[in-house]
């Protein structure tokens, strides 16, 4: 675990770093005395952790207990590298806000949009009620299949049935896994279908109950049936359930110390037996045990991903023992992609560069990679596609 405050010394740093910049440099300047400030405050990190003196006590059932996984970080032959595709999609669409891309087992992207919806200061009151029931669910389509290669859509459904859509999931059998914040739930549909198999939480009434959710973000299915969901933006928890929609355990639960703030995305790590979890308002990436493969280690401290220029992240998602993020606008920090070794709890690269995104997915396979980002209108509304090199 991190024994440094990032937050802050960004803070600290940042201050610096405007003092220097100012308005006067030009913006490449500005950005190359960025990566150098960061590059700078990483070293003195490194250099105080390494010189901190630590008493050297053994605790055997610390030993005993260990996570397999510290400190052995995976060979950088064998990180997959995000390289943009170029022109792609070959036709310009026309979406709303794009919250939510996932991967069918076909290979496909399938987004998740908004249509003509927005989120902002009169979409929910004081109660996180929604205010526009009255509108009724969005009356196009709100979900669409498109093509690997070209980006052309190929398909689409989901029309009149969801009032403002945030998290999207297809699982290994094609099942659809959906959170829409004013209603308050969470979904899971078999493709094209009108009526959910599945329905978590209470309609149109936030609550943080076992029975309730409120503005639920994100959902990460297990090849064993077992769901997790991001109950973000109000309780900023996690809920497990089994298959069949039974509440397990809520993430973190007494006396575990796991502080989230807003819970954005989650994606899991079966092989690491890890759940982890965009922490955004944090400004990390936290690793709890999932709890899949036995009960033993769940409560333990997460693996934590802090780095001062993490910022507040949006997305996550991985493949193998590899997590790849995107962050959002936070202060002066660059918008891009990050990939993450949550063993040894580093950041091993960067990649991309964007404007606004929310949402990330890695095809099965593992041979591409989609982001979304939302904006206000069709240009600033899109699915950007990289390949994993």
């Amino acid at each position: 675990m991190r024994h440094v405050s990032f937050v802050a010394l960004l803070a600290l740093g940042l201050g610096a770093l405007t003092a220097v910049c100012g308005n006067h440099l030009p913006e490449a300047a500005a950005l190359n005395l960025n990566e150098r400030f960061f590059d700078e405050v990483r070293e003195l990190i490194k250099r105080r952790m390494e010189t901190k003196q630590v008493p050297l006590v053994v605790d055997e059932v610390a030993l005993q207990n260990q996570r397999s996984y510290d400190n052995v970080p995976i060979p950088a032959a064998s990180v997959p590298v995000p390289v943009l595709v170029e022109n792609w999609p070959t036709d310009q669409h026309s979406f709303g806000q794009v919250t939510a891309v996932s991967v069918d087992p076909e290979g496909n992207p399938v987004i998740f949009h908004r249509a003509d919806r927005y989120w902002d200061v009169n979409t929910f009151n004081e109660s996180n009620i929604y205010y526009l029931i009255e509108y009724g669910p969005i009356k196009e389509k709100t979900i669409y299949v498109l093509d690997p290669k070209t980006g052309a859509i190929k398909t689409g459904w989901g029309s009149d049935m969801f009032y403002m859509p945030h998290g999207m999931t297809i699982d290994a059998h094609g099942n659809y896994w959906i959170t829409d914040v004013a209603m308050h739930q969470a979904f899971k549909f078999r493709p094209f279908e009108s009526k959910p198999q599945l329905v978590i939480g209470k309609r149109f009434r936030p609550g943080g109950s076992v029975k309730h959710l409120c503005k639920p973000t994100s959902i990460a299915v297990a090849t064993t049936g077992e769901f997790f969901i991001a109950d973000g933006y109000c309780n900023s928890r996690i809920l497990k359930f089994n298959a069949a929609g039974k509440l397990l355990r809520s993430i973190p639960q007494p006396p575990e110390f796991l502080s989230l703030q807003v819970p954005h995305a989650i994606t899991l790590l079966e092989h690491l037996d890890l759940l982890c979890i965009a922490d955004r308002e944090n400004m990390r990436v936290v690793c709890p045990k999932a709890g899949l493969k036995s009960s033993h280690g769940e409560g333990q401290p997460a693996a934590t991903i802090q780095e001062p220029d993490l910022g507040r992240v949006f997305g996550v998602s991985s493949y193998g023992d590899i997590v790849f993020a995107v962050n959002g606008p936070t202060s002066m920090l660059p918008v891009r992609g990050f990939t993450i070794d949550p063993r040894s709890e580093a950041i091993i690269g960067h990649w991309g560069e964007f404007k606004n995104p929310h949402s990330i997915a890695v095809s099965v396979n593992g041979s591409a990679l989609y982001v979304t980002e939302t904006g206000t209108n069709h240009q600033t509304n899109r699915v950007w596609k990289y390949v994993l090199a």
